[in-house]
């Protein structure tokens, strides 16, 4: 992805015409997910890929005729099962893929500036039945809505549903009253919060790292709390996790999980978690050890409801008993809740086994 960027940075201040192709759906095992990206310029330069290899000479030649002055264009393919593994997919597939002029100005550049620093963004496209064909929505967290698909209706639905893509960090193609719409998504990596300079910590901290998380150790006491002991830990603050949630700015996007088991630590962690948009809090410890910490967190002023938000005893139940499988635990329940799922046995699933993700 980050090649493409550049090839697109690069083009442009160049001065290239310049077609882009993206996946913007796929069905069963296809090889690539949405929101992966081609770029094909005037010169017949390629970078990038939107498969494993079965669709990109035709992709390519439409994007040519793009750069030509084609109008942009909604491609389906499907990929047989016959020819599934001479293109590294066992199961077969379909996958759509939008083509159209990329201009090194406007909406697209400003979304390519949020993909390439990592910040979170959304970029909704009228792919097919809209006012406005190839029409774009910007959407970010702080400011307001940029661009118009060509119906004031049409852009307050693509608001509500690109701010839910964003922080589900998803892209996704949808229709709405008759419109298809892309929205493409970008986002920073992921934010884990660790309090408690313990064991545990630098092991989850570790796994987290290895997941694409950002981990940070929070802990008051400066004796535990030094990046010595944490390697893989993006920050070690020594400070009290109220001024250390302050400080880290937590969003929906962000997991807390909560490992000291020192009652004044877990209830200043866990209050101050409650009051935040943390999208997932955890905390460490056996049932008995949770119910006395509940009521001592309503006791000291906290919302029952509120701490139906909690998960603990954190982790699924794997059966962990060192120090990594209990991070790994930790882990694979901060990453199913994320997703949706309830973490279970995928021999007992039902459904798709792979969702669809942004890149």
């Amino acid at each position: 992805m980050s090649a493409v960027l550049d090839a697109l940075d690069a083009w442009g201040r160049r001065g290239d015409r310049i077609a882009l192709a993206t996946v913007v759906e796929t069905k069963k095992s296809a090889p690539q997910p949405a929101g992966t990206k081609m770029a094909v310029n005037e010169a017949g330069d390629v970078v990038g890929a939107v498969s494993g290899g079965c669709v990109e000479g035709a992709v390519v030649e439409v994007a040519e005729s793009v750069i030509d002055g084609a109008q942009a264009r909604l491609l389906h393919y499907g990929i047989a099962d016959s020819d599934a593994w001479d293109v590294g997919l066992p199961c077969g597939g379909e996958i759509s893929i939008w083509v159209e002029p990329y201009e090194p100005s406007g909406l697209q550049l400003r979304f390519s500036e949020h993909s390439i620093s990592g910040t979170r963004a959304a970029v909704v496209t009228a792919v097919a039945g809209g006012p406005v064909l190839g029409a774009k929505l910007l959407v970010t967290p702080d400011a307001q809505p940029s661009g118009s698909l060509g119906d004031p209706e049409l852009d307050a639905a693509a608001l509500s549903l690109a701010t839910d893509a964003m922080w589900s960090e998803h892209s996704q193609l949808v229709e709405h009253e008759g419109a298809t719409l892309f929205i493409d998504v970008s986002a920073p990596r992921p934010s884990l919060i660790i309090v408690g300079a313990v064991d545990f910590a630098a092991q989850l901290a570790e796994v987290a790292k290895l997941a694409d998380w950002r981990p940070f150790i929070v802990d008051p006491r400066a004796r535990f709390a030094t990046p010595e002991r944490f390697p893989a830990a993006e920050r070690v603050l020594v400070s009290w996790p109220q001024e250390a949630f302050a400080e880290l700015e937590i969003d929906r996007a962000t997991a807390i999980a909560v490992l000291t088991h020192d009652p004044k630590l877990d209830d200043a962690a866990l209050s101050a978690a409650l009051a935040s948009d943390a999208g997932y809090i955890g905390a460490m410890g056996s049932r008995r050890a949770q119910a006395i910490r509940r009521e001592r967190l309503v006791v000291a002023g906290v919302d029952p409801d509120q701490l139906d938000r909690v998960s603990a005893p954190i982790g699924l139940d794997l059966g962990a008993l060192t120090a990594a499988e209990t991070a790994l635990s930790i882990m694979s329940e901060i990453i199913a809740v994320r997703r949706g799922h309830s973490g279970g046995r995928l021999i007992e699933a039902r459904g798709r086994i792979h969702e669809a993700v942004s890149v």
